[in-house]
């Protein structure tokens, strides 16, 4: 079941809130990647110790996730990006003031665990409001402002750094959380009525995930999706030396290719949203997931033989990461169309999902790591051909129709 989905100004006003809440997450990490060596010189302490400011992040981000959405299930969507906001808020005034690596490491772990609630939720918003094919829709415009963030944020954080120092950095997040906390307030009217809320207990919220776990039609569009994603984390954490190390791309030049490869990213989103007024989300992932396989095939065989130098590696890449922008609102509606009853639960299983093979597949580039560009393509190539497979093995096709009865009898 569904509320009455909005129209006009209150659509876009929704994918405005939505769309930034979502953003929160890409740009707490990304604002201040400029600012890790000056944190490193003026908190005395070595780079590597700065970096786990960066790893915590994801961690508290993988974890954090499986509490909000059975906490918006049980006391509404509000409640629970109320909750999350203000932890982000309380935790990033805790970073900007910190007089130790210790403490940022900490403040940033919290801050993770409050910036879960804006990932989480909004998803479970747009499966309360609409049915599979306008999720699609309103998830291909998240897309877009998330493809954003990568663009504006490196941008942002560098100008924040070079007038205000590093702390203006956590304190813009938390001017930032604190305006769309109001925004969540006055503006985002509550999705879940009480008497669709879910009132278990920690056993029975254990029990619907395993339930989840072994649905294969809803794990195989959540790992499809998640491999893809875990991809794109791949190629944001092995990039850097591949494109500066190796092919002596200059700090500023790499951050061109950075934004060219997230313009495709939103470039893929917006096409996509056209496309689901026309296709269903299936046909979609059926003609753009070869597309996945072929350019990560393409990325190992280059890396492996030299062929086509930098842009050799540079074109599959951009190819491959596009696709994300085609694969995440397709498979995150797919998995999440039959759990309108635990649209919360599942939308945090989805994304725990996502950010551990995401950490996963970032820590095994670093530990393949040979001087070349063979690991970081391999990793890429190993997500894009798991991916297909799965989606392959799963019979997709098969079982759409059996998806779609089973969302009609569990939302009711």
């Amino acid at each position: 079941m569904t509320v009455d989905a909005p129209r006009g100004a209150d659509y876009y006003r929704l994918a405005l809130i939505l769309g930034a809440l979502t953003a929160m997450g890409p740009l707490a990490i990304d604002t201040y990647l400029p600012a890790l060596p000056t944190i490193a010189r003026e908190l005395h302490t070595s780079d590597a110790l700065v970096q786990v400011s960066l790893s915590v992040y994801f961690v508290g981000i993988a974890l954090g996730q499986a509490v909000y959405g059975p906490l918006s299930d049980r006391l509404g969507r509000k409640p629970a990006l109320y909750l999350g906001l203000a932890m982000f808020i309380l935790a990033s005034i805790g970073c900007a003031v910190a007089w130790s690596v210790e403490l940022l490491i900490g403040f940033r772990f919290l801050q993770a665990l409050g910036g879960c609630a804006p990932l989480v939720v909004p998803r479970a918003i747009v499966r309360d409001h609409f049915d599979q094919r306008g999720s699609v829709r309103m998830l291909s415009i998240l897309m877009l402002v998330m493809g954003l963030a990568p663009i504006l944020a490196p941008l942002v954080g560098g100008q924040l750094l070079g007038l205000f120092g590093w702390r203006s950095i956590f304190w813009a997040h938390a001017i930032y959380g604190s305006v769309w906390l109001a925004a969540v307030a006055f503006g985002l009217g509550e999705s879940l009525s009480v008497a669709r809320r879910q009132r278990q207990r920690v056993g029975a919220v254990l029990t619907m995930y395993g339930r989840l776990l072994s649905d294969w039609t809803f794990m195989a569009h959540v790992l499809v999706g998640a491999l893809i994603f875990a991809g794109l984390l791949a190629y944001i954490s092995g990039s850097p030396f591949v494109f500066i190390e190796l092919f002596h791309v200059s700090p500023s030049q790499f951050g061109v290719y950075f934004g060219i490869n997230a313009l495709g990213i939103i470039t893929a989103s917006q096409i996509n949203r056209w496309l689901a007024r026309r296709l269903e989300a299936l046909q979609i992932l059926r003609r753009v997931l070869p597309v996945s396989l072929v350019a990560s095939v393409a990325l190992v065989a280059d890396a492996v033989t030299g062929f086509g130098g930098f842009a050799g590696i540079l074109v599959p890449l951009f190819v491959y990461i596009a696709m994300h922008g085609f694969v995440m609102p397709n498979t995150t509606a797919l998995a999440m169309a039959p759990h309108g009853a635990v649209a919360g639960s599942a939308s945090a299983l989805l994304g725990s999902i996502q950010f551990i093979l995401g950490a996963l597949t970032g820590t095994l580039v670093g530990v393949l790591s040979n001087g070349t560009s063979v690991p970081l393509a391999a990793v890429v190539a190993g997500c894009g051909m798991t991916a297909f497979a799965i989606h392959v093995l799963s019979g997709a096709s098969m079982f759409s129709a059996h998806a779609a009865g089973r969302q009609s009898a569990v939302s009711k």
